[in-house]
């Protein structure tokens, strides 16, 4: 039989849009014979955005924005949660530019146990994550949610500097094939970045 086509898929649990495009990802695998191949992608958000912190009701507490980064801050996040009503997700503004680095190495962490391990954990640190139920800076709440998830998490504290530094390996090579942003896939050589673009990947699987 001919092998599954894959498609790598770069996504990072801090960014709202790379939420939304989860479950659509996940139909692909669903409806086509392809593999996915989901990894990270940390995203440098002050390069382009600024940055900023605010506290639980939303007054900013110290801010490194522009006038213009504010307002694309604002219209995505109203944006994002317009979706994810349709969807019937969660999403919540966070109150500063997380570091996710450590997450993604218990993605990396959960693949290691099986499929049905890191389906699970990518489910649950997105969902908590956009609820500000997780702490995705924490290695013992990392380690947490991989042993709820089926993973010994109680070797991931010691493994997690390995971990980031493979993230920031992937992510590096990502950006040498011109990977930008999330989320992004890439089927048989051809980038596509954003989720929008998931109904011509199913036209050139379909094809």
């Amino acid at each position: 039989m001919t092998e599954p086509r894959t498609i790598a898929v770069y996504t990072d649990y801090k960014s709202p849009y790379a939420f939304l495009a989860k479950d659509p990802t996940y139909a692909l695998e669903r409806d086509f014979p392809v593999r996915l191949e989901i990894l990270p992608y940390i995203l440098d958000i002050p390069s382009y955005l600024g940055s900023a912190t605010v506290d639980a009701f939303g007054q900013v507490l110290d801010e490194n924005r522009n006038a213009h980064q504010w307002r694309r801050v604002r219209y995505s996040y109203m944006d994002c949660r317009r979706q994810a009503r349709k969807v019937g997700l969660t999403i919540r503004g966070t109150q500063k530019i997380w570091d996710s680095s450590l997450a993604a190495a218990g993605m990396l962490f959960a693949k290691r146990n099986g499929p049905a391990v890191f389906r699970r954990y990518h489910d649950a640190v997105f969902a908590r994550f956009w609820r500000r139920e997780l702490d995705i800076e924490q290695p013992e709440v990392i380690a947490a949610v991989l042993t709820e998830m089926g993973a010994d998490g109680n070797a991931f504290p010691a493994w997690a500097p390995d971990g980031i530094a493979e993230v920031a390996a992937i992510s590096r090579a990502a950006e040498a094939i011109g990977v930008f942003g999330v989320t992004t896939f890439v089927l048989d050589g051809e980038i596509f970045w954003g989720r929008e673009h998931i109904p011509d990947l199913r036209a050139m699987l379909a094809s």
